[in-house]
């Protein structure tokens, strides 16, 4: 008598592939130099995803995988109209049956900020990974390969669903509201200062430590527009001048951010320039440019009498982001910003 030979056709084995969506927007990880030592000298955004893919032996037992190039360019030179439209793809995708989550190949110079505005405007629970690399892809010992790997792993992984937008990157996971670059040529750039990543992921398997608390995705009321605000950064130093917050408030910039010394304070000639600012309306938000940390609100002592707003943990262009989508929203009022920024 015979005995049936189990065939791929049980449960386990039928049981379909995650089907995720890559949008490739250029970077490092798309990039080629003239030769494999070169590391530094090369061009951004120059690969195509198609050659990116072939490059990840395995990512066909991961997922299926369905590709798009959404863009061709070095991170440096994002673009608010790209911000637009590449969260309106992302909400697209999601709302399909067929997606189970998405995967974003992004240069690293701008990451932290596209991540950032993902985790406020996409409206799913589906998993939304970012990744890069800082070598280019014709380097030796290039990192893009393995960080896509990984990528993938963890949208592929049911683990990450709820997670908000995350960013997969030297084996460890981040949020992408804590994740900033922390170093312009390491392998290891990103990091997740005073909270540290969310997980890790490696070998095939994800691993979360931790959730984000803050809310995002669904939780939010923001969404990307057609139409941003005009904000801008300007930092504080010694010596500085009021020039440049002088030249903003003629352009008719709806908001600043300013990157403060310290615990986000301020020199005081640019502290009367903003202050002047703010009794005509802008929106000011006291941040800090040290690598880590939180900017307290000072209360009635300073940012009440001043009109500022305290960014909290965010750093000068995370804040730039949240304050452009609260002020897109309507939301412009000192107290109101506060809450924008106590909560998100």
């Amino acid at each position: 008598m015979n005995t049936p030979v189990p065939t791929p056709s049980s449960s386990a084995a039928a049981r379909p592939l995650p089907r995720i969506a890559l949008l490739a927007t250029g970077g490092t990880i798309a990039g080629a130099a003239p030769d494999a030592a070169n590391t530094a000298g090369y061009q951004a955004g120059v690969i195509g995803v198609a050659q990116l893919l072939a490059a990840v032996p395995g990512l066909g037992a991961i997922a299926d995988i369905q590709a798009e190039q959404a863009a061709s360019i070095d991170s440096k030179d994002m673009a608010l109209a790209l911000w637009t439209t590449l969260a309106q793809r992302v909400n697209t995708l999601l709302a399909q049956d067929d997606i189970d989550g998405v995967v974003i190949t992004h240069g690293t110079d701008t990451l932290e900020e596209t991540a950032y505005l993902l985790h406020l405007a996409v409206k799913s629970a589906k998993p939304v990974v970012m990744t890069a690399a800082m070598r280019p892809a014709s380097a030796l010992s290039a990192d893009g390969p393995l960080n896509l790997l990984n990528a993938v792993t963890v949208a592929a992984s049911p683990a990450a669903a709820g997670q908000g937008v995350l960013v997969a990157f030297n084996n460890r996971i981040h949020c992408a509201r804590d994740v900033v670059k922390v170093s312009t040529y390491a392998v290891d750039a990103f990091q997740s200062p005073e909270i540290g990543a969310l997980g890790w992921v490696q070998d095939g398997r994800v691993e979360f430590q931790r959730r984000a608390l803050r809310p995002h995705t669904v939780a939010t009321p923001f969404a990307a527009v057609e139409r941003w605000p005009q904000v801008e950064i300007v930092a504080s130093y010694a010596g500085v001048s009021r020039v440049a917050v002088d030249a903003l408030v003629a352009a008719g910039v709806r908001g600043i951010v300013v990157a403060g010394t310290g615990n986000g304070s301020i020199h005081a000639t640019l502290q009367q320039a903003l202050a002047e600012a703010a009794a005509q309306g802008v929106a000011i938000v006291r941040a800090s440019r040290v690598g880590s940390g939180h900017v307290m609100h000072n209360g009635a002592a300073s940012d009440d009498a001043l009109g500022f707003v305290s960014a909290g943990t965010l750093n000068p262009y995370k804040a730039r982001v949240l304050l452009a989508l609260a002020l897109a929203q309507g939301t412009a009022e000192r107290v109101a910003l506060q809450g924008v920024f106590d909560r998100y």
